[in-house]
């Protein structure tokens, strides 16, 4: 990634568990709500492009998985970019690409195309570790995830 390291957009983030919903609409409205205000972009603009983006296509990538963002870079200056971690109280049907109910999200939210196709690029490298989804189902404390990200970055340079 440029500046920001995935694990640093995640350790930005933050992880949040137990996120309420019945469908997609419902559970990115609570994560988005329960997330700190960041001066550069206002919760609402936030939650309508992520939605914008969700109708366009769902963001279900499989194996309990969904990476909602917005379509366009929305947020600004890159020390604010961050990637969320979330566990969904329980799982929702996503119309993901292998049918399964999303249970875990990656919201992205990106300064920059680039920086935006960089985590995409991380989250496909780590999606492909049977060891890292296994750590996903955990639902570990951020410390841990953390560890395991940053061993990887390690391991891909």
């Amino acid at each position: 990634m440029s500046k920001d390291g995935f694990s640093e957009l995640i350790e930005r983030g933050g992880i949040y568990r137990d996120i309420m919903g019945e469908n997609p609409e419902e559970v990115l409205t609570s994560l988005v709500g329960a997330l700190p205000i960041f001066p550069s972009v206002p919760a609402d603009t936030l939650l309508q492009a992520v939605l914008e983006r969700e109708l366009l296509m769902p963001t279900g990538i499989g194996k309990g998985i969904a990476l909602p963002h917005p379509r366009n870079p929305v947020i600004s200056p890159e020390s604010e970019q961050f990637t969320v971690l979330a566990f969904l109280e329980k799982p929702v049907a996503w119309d993901s690409l292998d049918g399964e109910k999303v249970d875990t999200l990656m919201l992205i939210v990106s300064a920059s195309a680039k920086q935006h196709l960089s985590a995409l690029s991380e989250i496909n490298f780590l999606c492909r570790q049977e060891a890292f989804i296994k750590l996903l189902k955990e639902r570990p404390a951020l410390d841990e995830i953390l560890a395991f990200i940053r061993e990887a970055e390690k391991k891909r340079k």
